[in-house]
C-alpha cells in the first residue's frame, strides 16, 4: 500500500501541476505507482486478484 500521504500529494498534483512530468499514475484501489497498466487503471498485483475472481470482463486466464 502507498502512504496516505503520497496519494494525496499525487491527487493534488492531477489537479493543477506546473510540469506534466511530475503527473504519475497510481492504482485506483491500492494507491501503488510501480507496474501501473493503463489499460486499466490499476497496479498488475489488484489487476491480478481481480482477473483470478473474473470480475474485469473480457479477461481470462491463459494457459499453454
Amino acid at each position: 500500500m502507498a502512504k496516505k500521504s503520497q496519494v494525496v500529494k499525487q491527487q493534488k498534483l492531477m489537479k493543477k501541476s506546473k510540469y506534466p512530468t511530475r503527473v504519475y499514475n497510481r492504482c485506483l484501489r491500492c494507491g501503488r505507482q510501480g507496474a501501473y497498466m493503463r489499460d486499466f487503471g490499476m497496479c498488475r498485483i489488484c489487476f491480478r486478484e481481480l482477473a483470478h475472481k473474473g470480475e474485469i470482463p473480457g479477461v481470462t486466464k491463459s494457459s499453454w
